[in-house]
């Protein structure tokens, strides 16, 4: 598993979605909160909703603008508190796809999609 992962959600039939061949997703959606996390964290990326780059990993890394920390288990997945957006969201069992377990915490970036992390 890379120790950082970049992925480009997008929005399709009002949800952000992202796509990644490598580890089996297409389409796959944000949501119970992930989502308006997602608007507020893109809030100053000009035309976030036709793409834009996520950054992330569970060890800081330069230029991260985002921690999530874990909080609990719900549903298959996860739920995540962001001190710096003050709420949280819930993240599928598709992080498993990039993570061996849920991590304490994810360290996160967010750029225009041809901008650098």
């Amino acid at each position: 598993m890379n120790a950082i992962n970049v992925i480009f959600p997008y929005r399709y039939q009002g949800m952000w979605v992202f796509d990644d061949a490598r580890v089996g997703l297409d389409k796959e959606p944000f949501v119970a909160g992930a989502d308006t996390m997602i608007d507020r964290a893109t809030a100053g990326i000009p035309d976030a909703r036709d793409g834009f780059r996520l950054t992330f990993s569970e060890h800081a890394f330069p230029g991260h603008q985002l921690v999530l920390e874990w909080r609990r288990q719900e549903g298959g997945g996860d739920w995540y508190w962001s001190p710096q957006l003050g709420q949280e969201g819930w993240l599928c069992p598709a992080l498993l796809r990039y993570f061996e377990a849920a991590p304490r915490r994810i360290y996160v970036a967010t750029a225009a999609r041809s901008g650098s992390p």
